[in-house]
């Protein structure tokens, strides 16, 4: 696995009370969070990126508001047709 640096400002951490370690923790959780909510990533590579397994991974999205899956309507009423 790659490293991805990212700068920020000190007053970021101080702000969540977190500990490094846990700030790293959350903030890689959240931003494969958000790939996997813009289509970007697939769960399964989000919740490997995460060190989490899949279904830890979509229950902890639907916790926070993102759907394991984006139907739209047409879409719905052909999968439940069947």
């Amino acid at each position: 696995m790659s490293t991805l640096h990212v700068d920020l400002p000190e007053s970021v951490l101080l702000a969540t009370r977190q500990s490094p370690e846990e700030f790293v923790r959350e903030a890689r959780f959240l931003l494969t969070l958000k790939l996997f909510e813009l289509g970007r990533l697939s769960s399964g590579i989000a919740a490997e990126t995460c060190g989490m397994s899949r279904v830890d991974f979509i229950i902890a999205a639907g916790r926070l508001g993102v759907p394991a899956i984006d139907l739209d309507e047409s879409e719905m009423e052909r999968e439940f047709a069947s």
